[in-house]
């Protein structure tokens, strides 16, 4: 994956993130590795300075990291696309 710095993301996508593990939503994830998932939104995590979305794949947890997350969507949501913190 990738090793770069994080790089926060956009308020408003973490906004929409934090309401998805509120409503434990089954999201649709592209990463920017190309990779794609249905997963559901668990939780949010903070570990040294780098954000994650923690997500139920299949009964295993997983973490994202938000920066390699390029875009997300859910019926009630729309597809949102990741961009960095202004």
């Amino acid at each position: 994956m990738l090793t770069t710095e994080y790089k926060p993301i956009n308020c408003d996508d973490y906004d929409h993130l934090e309401l998805a593990c509120q409503k434990s939503w089954t999201l649709t994830l592209a990463l920017k590795n190309g990779e794609q998932l249905k997963a559901k939104a668990v939780d949010m995590v903070s570990r040294k300075k780098v954000e994650y979305l923690a997500v139920d794949l299949a009964g295993e947890i997983r973490e994202l990291r938000l920066d390699h997350i390029a875009s997300f969507s859910h019926p009630e949501l729309g597809t949102v696309m990741v961009s960095d913190e202004d």
